[in-house]
């Protein structure tokens, strides 16, 4: 049997790029890692309800840089920019040691229905509040036609409508090249917490092809040593 991977992970370095961007020696490596994701989780549940497209961090010696891409920058600013300090604060107490900066950067995203967190965040939101997911497949392949993409797929699977037998329900439209590394193709997976049980939610988005190589990936320098 064939073996399905992330369709992010698989485009990543060369159409894609690395979502933590720093440098760190052996044995800096695994708490930098550990930071990032405890970061990125302390994230996440404070935006869970305002929405994301990504999340990125970036390290330089006494400084850590996080970029968050959302299509409501101004509920994450809030009013004279006092709820994104409430959130720095958050931060700063909980992850970063004494003396570290931080700084976070709010970014707009201007293609929220060609972005795979953003649906699937506004599908669980709608399984959770008892839609329908007949209507919540619609919905979101109704979305990324409205955004453009050329192609996507929707699967969701559980106790769907609270049925004793757990099942998968899926809608697709497009095209959607998946073994074409070239071919950009966002994704996202995650569950809804209903009274019937978790019900797992994965979303393709394919938005066209891209023909150069990420300008951004450097190469390391050939030559003798």
């Amino acid at each position: 049997m064939t073996h399905k991977t992330n369709a992010k992970i698989f485009r990543t370095p060369l159409i894609k790029e690395w979502p933590s961007k720093w440098f760190a020696l052996k044995h800096q490596y695994k708490e930098n890692l550990v930071k990032d994701l405890k970061i990125k989780d302390f994230l996440i549940e404070r935006l869970k309800d305002i929405g994301y497209s990504k999340i990125e961090i970036e390290r330089e010696v006494g400084r850590t840089k996080v970029i968050i891409y959302t299509p409501k920058p101004g509920l994450i600013i809030g009013r004279g920019g006092t709820d994104i300090e409430k959130l720095k604060k958050g931060i700063v107490g909980k992850f970063l040691e004494k003396g570290e900066t931080l700084e976070i950067n709010i970014i707009e995203e201007k293609a929220p229905n060609l972005s795979a967190q953003v649906l699937l965040m506004e599908a669980v939101a709608d399984l959770e509040k008892r839609v329908s997911y007949r209507r919540v497949l619609k919905k979101t392949i109704t979305n990324i036609k409205t955004g453009r993409g050329e192609g996507g797929k929707v699967i969701i699977k559980g106790r769907l409508d609270g049925v004793e037998i757990a099942r998968s329900e899926k809608m697709r439209w497009g095209r959607l090249p998946l073994t074409t590394i070239r071919a950009d193709i966002d994704y996202a997976s995650g569950k809804a917490q209903t009274l019937y049980g978790a019900i797992g939610v994965k979303i393709w988005i394919y938005r066209g092809e891209v023909f150069k190589i990420n300008s951004k990936v450097k190469k390391a320098p050939t030559g003798s040593r």
